[in-house]
């Protein structure tokens, strides 16, 4: 399916619109209020519960965030939910709260977390919520398997892939190199049909995505702009940006 317009005609505030500062932390309620009341569209990510629910958050373990031992995954759906975020009020929302929080006044991207392990239990949680909401919604991830799969389950749901050409994270220390390089020049295209990408705003311009955009009229999202500088590079070469610590 063709993008719709919708998906790259506001700026989208990275993990909600956040500010430590004013008690707002990324993935909760309060940030998902404060994009909407911007006018900002939303980018959360959803992690799976040790019972298969799509909790908003984006870490796989909770210290970060919650100073909890355990995985996301080793904790059940109502346990998450009692979790405070950084010391405030907020805790861990599922998926279904947050949209009905949002309740279709911004779009959402949602962002499906992986281990590149083969295990869709996450994506097949995630594309059944999607389908029910009645708001601007698109799904995305890192893993093509799991793009290739939410292909199947909502094919009229937008589906992206994320991506970078420098693959500095750990995670992708794991990975063969065929994998890295089909992820990088986006050699998995005619498995997963991407109706957008989600790139590394320091990537850009790349191969993958400059193709897109000319021949397959593509449209890109620009993570995670941060700077001036890096707002000026996803305004030439991408067309939306995600960003976080500002207001655009």
């Amino acid at each position: 399916m063709a993008a719709p317009d919708w998906l790259t005609a506001r700026p989208i505030a990275h993990r909600g619109l956040h500010d430590r500062a004013a008690g707002r932390l990324e993935n909760t309620l309060a940030a998902a209020r404060a994009a909407v009341a911007g006018g900002f569209a939303i980018e959360c990510d959803v992690q799976l519960s040790q019972d298969g629910e799509a909790m908003v958050f984006h870490d796989a373990a909770l210290g970060r965030l919650t100073g909890a031992s355990e995985a996301v995954a080793e904790r059940s759906a109502v346990d998450l939910g009692t979790l405070a975020i950084g010391g405030t009020a907020e805790t861990i929302p599922t998926l279904p709260a947050f949209l009905a929080a949002v309740a279709g006044a911004v779009p959402v991207v949602i962002e499906v977390k992986s281990r590149y392990d083969g295990d869709l239990r996450l994506a097949t949680r995630a594309a059944e919520v999607a389908k029910a909401y009645m708001g601007p919604v698109a799904l995305k991830s890192f893993d093509p398997q799991v793009v290739a799969a939410l292909r199947s389950l909502c094919p009229d749901i937008p589906r992206g892939i994320v991506a970078e050409t420098t693959q500095d994270d750990p995670i992708y220390a794991a990975l063969p190199p065929s994998m890295r390089r089909a992820l990088s020049d986006l050699l998995h295209f005619d498995e997963t049909r991407p109706d957008f990408l989600s790139w590394r705003v320091d990537d850009l311009p790349c191969a993958p995505t400059y193709l897109c955009r000319l021949l397959g009229r593509i449209p890109v999202m620009a993570w995670t702009v941060r700077t001036e500088d890096q707002r000026a590079r996803a305004g030439t070469h991408a067309n939306q940006m995600v960003f976080e610590g500002f207001v655009p």
